[in-house]
């Protein structure tokens, strides 16, 4: 399948859905308010091809919001949008400034990759940040018990190299969960139901692709 833009979605949170042979399913249910194709990039004139979208009603007063953007909604004449996303596509699923899309963009059975901010967890240990055993338990080992342990080398080059595992702020970062399969589309109440879970809080903004790796 040749990629084409995503949608924007809101994370109403986690359930559990029953098939029709009678299993239980564990699912994340997701609400697609319209979204509406504001601006369009092409290989012509941008050197690449996407599509920005807007999506989730926000103020409603369009003089409180910075005039770039009230250009942007005045051109597709919407009221503004909280979130303005760019989705890079291939050249041949170019879509026209003002299409409006919604939840049946997707259907039953296929993939998506989803992307959202991973939930924060703070300041973190070593052992919960990744997983490491920590120091024994017993003899020998005073007060550092769940401590990294060395981090260093000798005289030279005698630095922490960028990137050592090493305790600190935990979660809060883009995460995208590949492959997840559409259970069910919702068109009246525009709900997309999910299988497995999706990164980030309830009522979080999610990004919803095609899968890259299956379709």
């Amino acid at each position: 399948m040749k990629k084409r833009t995503g949608l924007i979605a809101t994370k109403i949170g986690n359930s559990s859905y029953f098939s029709e042979n009678g299993n239980v399913i564990p699912v994340t249910v997701l609400k697609v308010d319209e979204c509406i194709v504001s601006n369009i990039k092409t290989l012509e004139k941008d050197g690449y091809s996407s599509i920005q979208v807007v999506s989730i009603d926000g103020k409603s007063d369009i003089k409180k919001i910075k005039k770039p953007q009230q250009k942007l909604f005045a051109n597709i004449k919407s009221d503004p949008k909280k979130v303005i996303k760019e989705f890079r596509i291939h050249p041949e699923n170019q879509l026209d400034i003002g299409t409006k899309l919604n939840v049946s963009h997707f259907k039953k059975d296929q993939f998506v990759d989803v992307t959202s901010n991973s939930i924060g967890k703070g300041f973190a240990g070593a052992m919960k940040r990744h997983n490491f055993a920590g120091l024994r338990a017993s003899h020998g080992v005073s007060i550092s018990h769940r401590s990294h342990g060395s981090t260093g080398q000798n005289q030279d080059p005698g630095k922490v190299f960028k990137g050592k595992k090493m305790a600190g702020h935990m979660g809060a970062k883009k995460v995208t969960k590949q492959n997840l399969k559409v259970i069910d589309v919702d068109e009246e109440n525009k709900i997309l139901i999910i299988n497995g879970s999706v990164p980030g809080r309830k009522n979080s903004v999610v990004f919803v692709n095609d899968s890259v790796k299956k379709n």
